[in-house]
């Protein structure tokens, strides 16, 4: 059942009917069993899986506080956690290769194929997060089942998150969800600019890079490089439009899950960046491998934070994905970073001598085309593509590979601009901003027809570009 489809919106809008009319007492155990047919649809063998998933976490959780062995039980739980996604993500680069080395036909990768794991690399980050919480005494084992399971299976946010933390979801499964107008007509606007970002512009981009990466000896450098710039932007609206879905559908339950963007392309180092980008990820490797790395060498002085950040940021890169371009990716991200430490009183320095406007848009370009160049390892099947990509591309001979797409391109770009606009505004030009906020948020008719002129424009472009069926990418991961 994909998130863009005619089965996810009759889901989706049935279980709003039901839930409010529903007593408060049974709300929780319908939203579960609602997102474990969500999960069954993809594979009924994934169903039973999450199930015991759920309940060895949430049988370690609550001996965890009285346990006389709460090391070893802890240790237990994020072995457990561990070796399930290795087994069923990461066998086909970890695994299979040591059976080979023995002539052994054995291919642990088939495991993926019987099971079908969506959402694993998620819902495995909630399942360590919730015991890292309780061993560390920032939050008490949860008593009920049935609100860990939601937890852990919560259907809009199950295939690509946000990552949510247990002590910011659960608390929220306590609180009686009544019906508020406000809150669902603001969970309906976020859903469909979700649906808008992904529909009117990523999958208008999606194909130039599905052309591109399978062939890119017959692709010529000027197209390379064109896509190096337009692979940002296409994962920004691709993967914003899942969150902003999930976040707007959860929005109507009454249940707030975490923002997931803000803003990113604004940020003017690579540091900023990732505190705005796909934040939910980011701070989650902060707070559970960073800063636990950092405090247990904490002796090795400056030397601790830089190896806690080679280490977060390489499995940063792996957690995207089982290959040496990912674990290169997130290497560039530690690079960066660093860089950005030792440097920084250095560049001040030179910095101050540029205008404000200057500096500030010098360092945002610097970060995006860092960013855009990482993206090839993350885009790459493999690290030889990724190469293969750069020898291209100072070669600007070649057929093209661009291709018609179901909108102008000159609409794309619009849509692109008018987002992107609406952002720099709201940094740049707050004041500007607010007053366009009072223009959309008032209860005058003109403020209302203006309102519902920019919904009828947005659902008619909807049904002009038509649902393609494109994957979003972090489904993948």
């Amino acid at each position: 059942m994909g998130i863009i489809s005619a089965a996810y919106a009759i889901l989706l809008v049935s279980s709003v009917f039901v839930f409010y009319l529903l007593n408060i007492k049974y709300r929780v155990g319908f939203l579960a069993i609602v997102s474990c047919v969500f999960i069954a649809s993809f594979s009924y063998l994934m169903l039973p899986y999450i199930l015991i998933y759920s309940l060895i976490n949430y049988y370690l959780g609550r001996k965890l506080p009285d346990s006389e062995n709460k090391i070893a039980l802890f240790r237990t739980g994020i072995i457990i956690n561990l070796t399930q996604l290795v087994l069923l993500r990461y066998s086909s680069f970890a695994i299979d290769p040591v059976f080979q080395l023995f002539d052994s036909n054995i291919q642990v990768s088939g495991l993926s194929e019987f099971i079908v794991p969506v959402g694993i690399s998620y819902f495995t980050l909630q399942g360590i997060g919730y015991l890292v919480n309780i061993k560390m005494g920032w939050e008490k084992p949860e008593k009920k089942f049935l609100n860990f399971l939601l937890y852990i299976t919560y259907f809009p946010k199950f295939l690509s998150g946000p990552i949510e933390r247990s002590n910011h979801f659960l608390p929220q499964l306590n609180l009686s969800q009544k019906f508020n107008r406000k809150q669902i007509a603001e969970g309906l606007r976020i859903l469909l600019i979700g649906v808008f970002k992904k529909l009117a512009i990523a999958n208008q981009i999606s194909h130039y890079v599905q052309n591109a990466y399978p062939d890119l000896q017959s692709v010529d450098g000027l197209s390379l490089w064109i896509l190096l710039l337009l692979q940002p932007i296409y994962l920004y609206f691709d993967f914003s439009g899942y969150t902003d879905m999930a976040i707007g559908a959860s929005k109507i339950f009454g249940i707030d899950l975490l923002p997931n963007f803000n803003r990113p392309f604004f940020s003017q180092n690579m540091t900023n960046f990732w505190k705005r980008f796909h934040m939910s990820l980011s701070s989650w490797f902060h707070d559970y491998v960073f800063r636990q790395t950092a405090f247990k060498y904490r002796k090795w002085g400056i030397m601790a934070s830089v190896y806690a950040l080679v280490l977060t940021w390489v499995l940063f890169g792996v957690w995207h994905g089982a290959g040496w371009n990912f674990m290169v990716l997130g290497f560039l991200q530690a690079v960066a970073i660093i860089y950005e430490f030792f440097t920084k009183k250095w560049r001040v320095r030179i910095f101050s001598v540029m205008p404000d406007y200057l500096r500030t848009w010098f360092s945002r370009i610097v970060t995006y085309l860092f960013y855009a160049v990482s993206l090839v390892f993350f885009f790459a099947p493999n690290l030889n593509s990724a190469l293969i990509y750069f020898s291209r591309l100072d070669n600007l001979s070649g057929p093209e590979m661009f291709t018609p797409v179901s909108v102008q391109p000159y609409m794309v770009i619009i849509f692109i601009a008018a987002f992107l606009l609406l952002e720099l505004i709201k940094v740049d030009f707050r004041q500007m901003f607010n007053r366009l906020m009072y223009i959309w948020s008032g209860d005058s008719r003109m403020n209302k027809f203006f309102r519902w002129t920019v919904y009828s424009i947005i659902i008619t472009i909807l049904l002009i570009v038509g649902n393609k069926s494109e994957q979003f990418i972090y489904v993948n991961f």
